[in-house]
């Protein structure tokens, strides 16, 4: 029988565990263009009221018109009066903020704050121990919209609820760019990285608090899908928290902070912090629209403003950040450039450096489609595969991660993670490749290990003999040139190609080897197998 090609071997493996998993419908889980259809039901929004479909369209307008009810003269002051309180009691040193300036509550769970009519929200720095607040959707809510009265003055309360279970063990995935723009890729999304994350949800149990983050690019530039991406969250049955996204923002318009506009009427403020266990959380945006293009840039205020909310936060702490552009990517060194792309990365990232060096900083991205760990300005960095791995065009990045999202474990300030393949189970960290499948190196078999870092190691066996370590190099993985590689690949999007990357892995075994294996340890001793079929 003729070898398999590296896309037949990928999509067997995966159809065993959708099988076992109970995910794979009769009709299959992958609908081809023009089958696909949403839902016929609708989500509800933040009050309550249902979200109208893409099918009847206009919940992107309808946002838009209340927002241009509700622009300010600028220049006005806006006295904040409110109270956070549990079970009617205040609760006392809270941080309520408007973006730039924050005061604590007062013994009584009190507070006051002058803001003004640029500031479009009022919001909590979440403490730790309480349950998330969530829209219908299970989208966090923890915001109410500045909207003072003709004197100037408004109120503005928050009502925590504790939660019972320890926050000290808690969990958190990070699932970058589900980037969805039309039915077919909807119908994606709600059938394969939903159950997904439900299945993963039931597996880790319920005895430790679990929530999510959409790493930004929940859209793929058609907005009036947001109540899509809002019923995937409330499906997956966990909390989730939003980053913004170069395609979650409009783009015909005079500034940067107009292009937020269709993000916060869904899901508020656009950089926020929240505590849970010992972890400080803070969520960015680098989204910097000038009219012709993006870039990644913090602007100051944000920056101000993050200076501020760390400033309660002492130092040596664990700090989690994350926005959806890295601060940096490694991208263009593989590519053989000097500098980063200023789409691809933080313009003024050593001003976040900066700001960050007195915490222990895990810095979450997404936006590249591809898998990496990035050690950078004093920080660890994680830049994410992404859910809709290349743009929905197959079943993994452009760099063969398979399409998934990142699992979190906290214990107490330690983080430790691995990614999570959607549709394999949880060991699902290596793809072999057998001799040859790399033309710069026909003599050996080739390893991808897409969540490998430094501290990693990697080794080969042959018939069950360890025969020593692999050799990492740069290259490219096997299966995103078979999908990707070709003027008219792939069929839906031919603007994808493969991209060089650097946890690829190699070995020359003798003629006719026999069995190969690899095994990849991570940096906590968990090992990994794959057998090269």
């Amino acid at each position: 029988m003729a070898d398999k090609s590296p896309l037949q071997q990928f999509l067997s493996s995966r159809r065993t565990f959708l099988k076992k998993a109970g995910l794979l419908s009769g009709a299959g889980l992958i609908l081809p263009p023009g089958l696909a259809a949403l839902g016929a039901g609708r989500s509800t929004g933040q009050n309550g009221e249902p979200h109208t479909s893409e099918a009847d369209g206009g919940y992107v307008s309808s946002a838009l018109e209340k927002r241009q009810e509700r622009r300010p003269v600028a220049g006005r002051i806006i006295r904040i009066r409110g109270q956070v309180a549990v079970q009617g009691r205040g609760l006392a040193g809270v941080a309520v903020t408007d973006g730039l300036r924050i005061v604590e509550t007062a013994d009584d769970g009190s507070y006051e704050l002058l803001s003004d009519d640029r500031r479009p929200f009022v919001y909590l720095s979440l403490p730790a121990g309480y349950r998330i607040p969530v829209n219908p959707t299970s989208t966090a809510r923890f915001y109410h919209r500045i909207e003072p009265d003709d004197s100037g003055e408004m109120q503005a309360s928050f009502r925590l609820e504790r939660d019972p279970r320890d926050h000290t063990n808690h969990r958190f995935l990070m699932m970058a760019d589900p980037q969805t723009e039309n039915a077919y890729e909807v119908e994606r999304f709600h059938n394969e990285t939903v159950p997904d994350i439900r299945k993963l949800a039931r597996d880790l149990g319920d005895d430790r608090p679990l929530f999510g983050m959409g790493g930004g690019d929940l859209m793929f530039d058609n907005l009036e899908l947001f109540p899509e991406y809002e019923k995937a969250v409330y499906k997956t049955g966990i909390p989730f928290f939003q980053i913004i996204g170069n395609h979650d923002i409009l783009f015909d318009v005079p500034s940067t902070q107009d292009s937020y506009r269709v993000f916060k009427e869904f899901f508020g403020p656009t950089y926020y912090s929240f505590d849970v266990g010992e972890i400080h959380y803070v969520i960015l945006n680098n989204i910097f629209w000038f009219g012709a293009g993006y870039v990644g840039y913090l602007d100051r205020d944000q920056l101000d403003w993050l200076q501020a909310d760390l400033a309660r936060i002492e130092p040596g702490r664990t700090v989690v950040a994350s926005m959806h552009i890295p601060a940096f990517s490694t991208q263009h060194l593989r590519l053989g450039g000097d500098q980063p792309s200023p789409r691809l990365s933080t313009a003024n990232r050593d001003a976040l450096y900066q700001i960050l060096e007195p915490y222990n900083v895990h810095l979450l991205s997404a936006h590249m489609h591809e898998n990496d760990h990035i050690f950078e300005g004093g920080l660890h960095e994680h830049n994410h595969g992404t859910a809709c791995g290349a743009w929905w065009t197959g079943p993994i990045c452009f760099d063969g991660t398979p399409n998934g999202y990142g699992v979190y474990e906290v214990r107490g300030s330690e983080l430790r993670w691995q990614y999570k393949s959607t549709g394999f189970d949880h060991d699902h960290q290596i793809r072999v490749y057998r001799r040859g499948s790399d033309p710069d190196k026909p003599d050996a078999f080739v390893a991808n290990i897409w969540d490998w870092d430094p501290e990693w190691k990697v080794f080969w066996y042959h018939n069950g003999e360890r025969r020593g370590e692999m050799k990492r190099h740069t290259g490219l993985d096997a299966l995103a040139v078979e999908l990707f590689d070709g003027p008219d690949k792939p069929e839906r999007r031919t603007w994808v190609n493969p991209v060089p990357t650097a946890h690829l892995f190699h070995a020359a075994p003798p003629e006719n080897a026999g069995e190969i294996r690899v095994e990849a340890v991570n940096r906590w001793g968990k090992s990994f197998m794959a057998r090269m079929s």
